[in-house]
């Protein structure tokens, strides 16, 4: 980049960086999908490195402060760019451990992606305590080190970047964590009772003890709800989704812009995921098809990715079709996702007995998740003000222990940490969710999902990809503003 503060300059550089994610989102798609067992992003790294030196950052922070618009969104994309170039080794070998290591459970060998699945599916209580404590020790040998690494390495950056603490920089791109910190205190404050009530009724019911004799190694098992798996087998999910999207207008096999991974490969992730390479021109929804309500919940927030990106305005800029606000793009995601729970769906797409109860329990679930991840980004405000990692693991203990009543792992502390703040994207992404859902329903009534309608204002929407965020699209909609409040009316609504 010779001048950033040029038109010119700028799109080249826009031009550039949407190559290097494509590339990164390809080797992402080729690694997880199971086609490629490595994982080498060093190497686009490498190839693409004028975008993300030090030198390119500063003269777009320079250029971010005189103008408005998508450049502090490509400053911010040149910081992480910089900071990820510092990690790509260790980012390689975290993913080689977790697809290469195993652990040896009462005889069988267990790859170490494929623990947390066994243990969701394992009835047997002291075998899954038996599982956790084997990828906690193979956590704590193989991935802790090398987060650990990455972490002192990425505090060294920041302070090249001219910031104070990782926090500090994404205050300085915009991100308001204090307002949203307090927006998730007074969630955690005014859901307690809520919790305790719904959270001891189902740990009775599907664990058979109650909130005091809880573990971390129950919680898979209590959302994997093996007793509904019958209702969601993995045939019907494909053409379930075809049909949802048919209801609002959407033909999926005519997407010539959207394809579907459906081959069963030994290394494929067992999660749907999507991966925009090209957006809006080829957009890859990766399944692998496995039954029960958490892959049905999977591949339709994935769906909502897919559709989101493949909709998206092939003439918007790099910063508006892949970057921006992710809490639009994981919006749109939930917004497919929650379907799946809601009674009037599953009346017109699957034969659920007792739809109440499933989505009672779906809300007991999403009341769990969203307050574990208040207690994440908060304790993640605490750990990247601070310039080492003392005493790091105990309070991460002990914020998930505070909003879940669960006490996690403390070898956990980094890798549960997601990069850029992503928690509080998700956190942001519910509060839409639940408030576009609450205008869709008033504009078009609870099964709005089958209007054609529906579907042309969703396109509308999605035609804008990330040129908004969050509250500027949502104000777009309804003239309200993100209210993290919605989100406990539309649980309590389905409790």
């Amino acid at each position: 980049m010779r001048q950033a503060s040029g038109v010119t300059d700028l799109d080249a550089y826009r031009d550039e960086a949407d190559r290097f994610i494509a590339a990164l989102d390809e080797e992402f798609y080729l690694h997880f999908a199971g086609i490629k067992e490595t994982f080498e992003i060093a190497p686009i790294y490498e190839r693409y490195s004028d975008l993300t030196t030090l030198n390119a950052c500063e003269r777009l922070a320079a250029t971010a402060a005189e103008e408005n618009g998508g450049v502090r969104e490509l400053w911010r994309f040149a910081c992480e760019g910089y900071l990820g170039d510092l990690t790509t080794s260790e980012e390689e070998e975290i993913a080689q451990a977790e697809s290469t290591v195993t652990a040896l459970v009462d005889g069988e060998t267990i790859g170490y992606r494929m623990l947390k699945p066994t243990i969701a599916n394992e009835h047997d209580r002291g075998k899954r305590e038996r599982l956790e404590r084997a990828r906690e020790e193979l956590a704590r040998e193989h991935l802790d080190p090398l987060y650990r690494r990455a972490a002192d390495l990425q505090v060294g950056g920041v302070v090249s970047l001219g910031a104070d603490s990782y926090r500090d920089l994404y205050e300085r791109f915009g991100f308001e964590l204090d307002a949203l910190a307090g927006q998730c205190r007074r969630f955690l404050s005014e859901t307690e009772d809520l919790y305790a009530d719904v959270f001891e009724r189902l740990i009775r019911n599907r664990i058979g003890v109650g909130v005091a004799d809880v573990r971390r190694w129950d919680m898979p098992r209590l959302f994997r709800a093996t007793e509904w798996d019958a209702a969601f087998p993995a045939d019907r999910m494909l053409p379930a989704l075809e049909g949802t999207l048919a209801g609002l207008g959407i033909d999926l096999h005519a997407q010539r812009n959207v394809h579907l991974d459906l081959d069963a490969r030994p290394n494929k992730s067992p999660r749907a995921f999507c991966a925009p390479i090209e957006v809006p021109g080829r957009i890859i929804l990766v399944i692998q098809p496995i039954g029960g309500p958490d892959d049905w919940h999977a591949l339709f927030h994935e769906a909502g990715h897919t559709e989101h990106f493949a909709h998206t305005a092939a003439g918007l800029p790099v910063e508006a079709r892949r970057l921006g606000d992710n809490a639009v793009t994981e919006g749109w995601a939930a917004l497919l996702e929650f379907l799946v729970s809601e009674p009037t769906w599953l009346a017109h797409r699957l034969d659920v007995g007792r739809p109440d109860e499933f989505a009672a329990e779906a809300a007991a679930k999403q009341l769990y998740i969203v307050r574990r991840y208040c207690g994440k980004l908060l304790y993640e405000l605490e750990l990247h003000s601070s310039a080492g990692l003392e005493g790091m693991p105990e309070r991460y203990v002990e914020w998930i222990s505070e909003a879940t009543k669960v006490e996690p792992s403390p070898v956990d502390f980094l890798a549960d940490a997601d990069g850029g703040f992503y928690a509080s994207s998700y956190l942001r992404s519910w509060a839409f969710e639940a408030q576009i859902r609450a205008s869709l329903c008033e504009r078009y009534g609870t099964a709005w999902f089958s209007r054609r309608e529906a579907g042309a204002l969703l396109r509308e929407l999605w035609y804008e990809g990330q040129s908004m965020d969050a509250d500027e699209l949502l104000r777009e909609v309804t003239g309200a503003g993100l209210d993290m409040s919605a989100i406990r009316e539309r649980i309590r609504e389905m409790s």
